[in-house]
């Protein structure tokens, strides 16, 4: 089975997609480093190489983790599978 996205600590709410333009509607499947679990979702955007995909629905305020670390909130919800990125997360620095 491919891994279409890493996540490196179970806490983590996203993870990192590692293939080219991953496609709506699509199972996908992630390693949890950290335990070394698989785990699989269904992709609801188009994910670039490098983008974030929403382990678990996420609503305005929530606190995205990524790699263990707070990376920001989110400013507009955003539901399982879907594309975390600029559009709706903000960084809580300014």
């Amino acid at each position: 089975m491919p891994t279409h996205f890493i996540v490196h600590d179970k806490a983590d709410t996203v993870g990192v997609v590692v293939v080219e333009d991953l496609q709506p509607d699509t199972d996908v499947t992630g390693w949890i480093m950290e335990t070394d679990e698989t785990i699989t979702l269904k992709s609801r955007d188009v994910v670039p190489l490098g983008h974030k995909i929403a382990l678990q629905d996420l609503k305005v305020g929530d606190t995205v983790l990524k790699y263990g670390h707070d990376v920001g909130r989110i400013v507009a919800g955003v539901g399982k599978g879907h594309h975390v990125h600029v559009h709706n997360l903000k960084t809580k620095r300014w």
